[in-house]
Formats: structure tokens, sequence, C-alpha cells
């Protein structure tokens, strides 16, 4: 018989737990200064309130988000880096969250479909002759994935320096084998935040999704491809993804490396890589207008998220996206939906399914909100995997990052910024042609167990 003065200590002990829990909970975002939505906190303090011996071991594993703390904001811009050639809204925006500024570069190359993105980086991969720094969140263990493979042994072998890193979540199926071969042939393989790792170095939720090659430090290979058959060739049974790249000859290059050489030494347990040089230090190279854009935990600012946030606002005459999951926060689905309500032409491209079950569950409100505000929501028929935004014409996004809470908060991401005419032209005349191939999302009334199951999985899927 369980006594009263075992319920007294029991409840004595649990009581302590949720205490204990909560000043935690107020410890590590108080003092790392972390910035959370309300429903975010919200449903972190329930958990640990109603589940305290599950809660506080899931908040500490994947509480966290951010390792950078916001830095000193000066009182009012220099605009040193301000070029006339790019909307001064960005730049000044981009500047103030200590993203290195716009450069000059020589040659842009945009792939419209995987055989040009094919040819570009292998092409890029076989031309190295000093240094090959890789980075890719999916490595396949397929006839691509192998292909890459022999290419990346055959240069190590030459003497060309090879590192490649790699996620560990997402690359946990590449073969073994791949491996071994090319650390027998010298090259250097890191694998990014490893499913059970020290937890001081990092959560295990948060994944390294940026995907960028770098040929001798000056060309850049970049966009939202993994190294995988699907996104490059078609099959009988199975036609490619429609996904975006882009070579890129100039400084910008020096910008994505010296953001590989941040995440190398992170993944190597080595502390922080040299800044970024300063604008004086790259030398321009031509007349094309970019920037590198990295988002993630390591950056105090959710750099992309506040880029689109303010271009929402900012804009005049068009927003033109392609995503293929589609599920932002509250605050930025308000804001273009304010925009297509002021008379912004808001053109979304989404794939009809994703490969995904529970981002086309969770999509469903924001396709809806969109679409009753006056946007125009388009369903292609295909797998489209390519992330891209169009500012008026005077931006152009392209990278990693999709349009979900996971790609803007959590993950490690980057896109590139395009400010020259050709390559924002370029963008949206490649949506024109995608949006052509699609059809017109008719929003729908949803039950009440799917407007449930909607908002759940938003929650549960996309909050962690």
């Amino acid at each position: 018989m369980i006594t009263l003065s075992e319920i007294s200590l029991s409840s004595l002990i649990e009581s302590v737990s949720i205490i204990a829990g909560l000043l935690i909970y107020l410890l590590v975002t108080r003092i790392a200064k972390h910035r959370r939505r309300p429903s975010v906190a919200f449903a972190w303090v329930l958990s640990i309130i109603a589940f305290p011996y599950v809660g506080i071991p899931l908040f500490l594993l994947f509480g966290t988000r951010k390792f950078t703390r916001p830095a000193h904001r000066p009182a009012q811009l220099a605009n040193s880096f301000l070029d006339p050639g790019a909307p001064s809204w960005a730049t000044n925006l981009l500047e103030v969250m200590n993203i290195a500024p716009p450069t000059r570069n020589a040659a842009v190359r945009l792939h419209k479909n995987g055989d040009e993105s094919w040819r570009a980086l292998t092409g890029l991969i076989g031309a190295a002759q000093k240094e090959l720094d890789v980075c890719v969140f999916i490595l396949g263990g397929d006839e691509t994935g192998r292909q890459i493979t022999d290419q990346l042994v055959a240069r190590a072998e030459n003497g060309v320096t090879v590192r490649l890193l790699i996620d560990a979540f997402g690359s946990m199926n590449t073969p073994r084998e791949q491996i071994r071969r090319l650390e027998a042939a010298g090259a250097q393989v890191r694998r990014f935040m490893p499913i059970l790792h020290n937890p001081t170095r990092g959560r295990a939720n948060l994944r390294n999704h940026r995907k960028l090659v770098l040929a001798d430090r000056l060309h850049l290979w970049s966009g939202g491809r993994n190294f995988a058959d699907e996104y490059f060739f078609s099959r009988p049974d199975r036609p490619a993804w429609v996904d975006l790249s882009f070579m890129i000859d100039g400084p910008v290059a020096m910008q994505a490396r010296g953001q590989f050489e941040r995440d190398w030494r992170f993944a190597s347990g080595r502390g922080e890589a040299p800044a970024t040089p300063a604008f004086d230090d790259l030398a321009s190279a031509g007349d094309i207008l970019a920037q590198w854009i990295p988002s993630g935990p390591d950056h105090a600012d959710d750099t992309i998220y506040n880029l689109l946030l303010t271009a929402a606002y900012q804009a005049q005459t068009r927003i033109l996206a392609v995503t293929p999951y589609f599920v932002p926060n509250e605050t930025l689905l308000e804001a273009w939906c304010m925009a297509a309500r002021r008379g912004v032409e808001i053109t979304l491209v989404v794939p009809q399914s994703s490969n995904h079950v529970l981002p086309d569950l969770a999509r469903g409100r924001a396709l809806r909100t969109m679409a009753e505000a006056g946007a125009n929501v388009l369903l292609h028929p295909g797998m489209v995997h390519a992330k891209m935004v169009v500012i008026d014409k005077v931006l152009g996004l392209c990278g990693s990052v999709n349009l979900d809470g996971r790609s803007l908060f959590l993950n490690y991401e980057a896109m590139t910024a395009f400010y020259g005419p050709a390559e924002i032209e370029w963008l949206a005349q490649w949506h024109r042609t995608l949006a052509q191939e699609s059809a017109a999302y008719r929003p729908h009334e949803p039950s009440w167990l799917r407007d449930i199951a909607e908002g759940a999985v938003r929650v549960i899927g996309f909050e962690l």
C-alpha cells in the first residue's frame, strides 16, 4: 500500500524537477539571449511542466538553436559598402547582421536543368589544380554519388587537396566504401554534427544543408542540388527533380570559402576560423554584383528570414518564389499576404506533391491564406526542389533555403543574392517557364480532422 508520505515525497520530487527544468530553460534562453516566438516558448514550458522527465532532456538535446550572441548594433549605418547596383534596404540590413558585402564578379552561369548543372559541376572538379572544398547535405550511393566520388578520388590522387564535408544525418546512407576510397586517396572527409556526439558541440537536430563546391578558391558551384541521381538525371520511371544551381567566378567564391572553413573547423572540433576577408581585401573581378548570404545557428540573426521579411514590405511590383516546402511562420506569411493585398504580384510555385508527406500536410493553411490574399499559388506536376526568390527587378536569391521553419530557423544554410539585371531577369524567366507548366491552386476548406492535423504537424514537425 502506498502511504501518504510516499505520495508527498513523489510530488515533492516532481515539483523540484519542474522548477529545475524551468530554471534550466530560463538560464539557457536568457543567458544566451535566444529569441523565440511565443508559441515555441509556450510549447517548451508546457512540455517541461507536464512531462518534466521527458521535456527537460528533450530541451537540452534540441532546445538550443543559436551558438552566436547578437553583436552590438551601430547607432547609425556607415553605408561603407553602398553600391548603386544594389538596393540599399537589402545591403544596409545585411551589413548590420554582419554579412560580408556584395562584390563585383567576373562571370555567373545559372543552370536551367540537371544536364547543365552536371556538366558545370564535373567540369569544375576536373579542372581544379590545387584545392577542392566540397560541402553537401546528401552524397548518394547511386551512380551520381559514385561518379562524383570517382572524380574526387582522381583529383586527390593527382595531388589536389580535397576536403569533403557531408552532413551526418543527410548522408547517413552513404556507403562506407565510398568514404574509404576517398580517404585512401588522400582526401579529407568530415561528417557534420554526428547523431551521437558531445552535446556541447551542437544539437543533433541542427543540420548543415549548404551545398557548394570550391575550386582553387576562386570558382564556386552552388545552389539546391545534392549529389544523387534525382537532382541531375531523368530515369524511365522517374523524371529528374526541378532544381537550380549556378557557377560564379570571383570574390563571392572567397566569401563562400570563408564559410566552408568555419564549417570545416566546427566539424573538426577546432574552433573558429579566420573571418571572411574584408571588402577592401577582395579585389573586384568584374561587373556582376553578387553576395554570399549564410544563415543558421552560427549567425546571431536569422539572416535570410529577416531579408525575406524586409523584402515583403519593400517590394513594389512583384515577389516571385519557388520552394519545395512552404511552411513559413505567421509573421512572414502575414507580411507576404499584406504585400499581395496592397497590389504586389506574388507568384508562388510549389510541387503538387513533394518528396515528404509532412510538409505537404503542414503547408495547407499557408497556401489557403496566400490564395485568399490574392497571391498566385501554382502547383507543379513534378518534384520541385529549387529554392528561388525574386524581388521586383532589384534582387534575386538562389541557394539552399526552403521556405519553412527548419530552413529559416534551424539549418545551416546559404543563399546567393544577385543584384544585376541580367541575372534577375534570367531567374524571372526561369520562374515564368515553371509557372506555365503548373496548375492554379484551388483552396478548399479542410475538414476539422485535417485542420487539427495541419496545426499539429506545424507545431511538432517544424518548431523543434
